[in-house]
């Protein structure tokens, strides 16, 4: 199940989901391509909105409505996680119109080969210095095995030195 959070409240971007990218809502752009992928079985937009659940049912998808209490969008995705029966649950931020569908089976492929791996995620190498100082791309250090060890918005390695 591929769920997308998607929250009206954004302080950066507030009704990001619903911003207009040639004639739809980002968030229909964004199920469009979950859709796509064929690994996924369902996908549900979770959302604490009536505005952005009205659009998602407009346009004949599936949203469920979740606490306006959280702090992240993966405490939304848990929330819709615990309510429908699924054995994988694919996190696909909202902001992503543009995401591959292949990069979504890419990150469900390891789960269906690995009773062991409760987790995997996407990432990518930073190209540029402006990547790695730009505190809205998240940067992941891993092992020699691939497997995260934390993720950070800061640049890594993190020079204390210059605060």
């Amino acid at each position: 199940m591929g769920v997308i959070p998607a929250r009206w409240a954004s302080s950066r971007f507030p009704g990001k989901p619903l911003a207009d990218i040639n004639g739809k809502p980002m968030v229909q752009w964004v199920s469009e391509q979950v859709q796509k992928a064929s690994l996924i079985t369902e996908v549900i937009v979770a959302t604490d909105d009536k505005r952005i659940y009205d659009v998602v049912f407009e346009f004949g998808g599936k949203a469920v409505m979740t606490s306006s209490k959280h702090q992240s969008g993966t405490d939304r995705v848990a929330e819709v996680a615990k309510k429908i029966e699924c054995d994988i649950v694919v996190n696909v931020q909202g902001d992503e119109p543009l995401i591959p569908s292949e990069n979504i089976d890419l990150v469900i492929k390891p789960l269906l080969n690995s009773e062991d791996l409760p987790v995997t995620t996407l990432m990518t190498d930073i190209r540029s210095r402006s990547e790695m100082l730009d505190p809205n791309i998240c940067k992941v250090v891993v092992d020699n095995n691939g497997r995260a060890l934390y993720f950070t918005r800061a640049p890594i390695p993190y020079n204390r030195e210059d605060e």
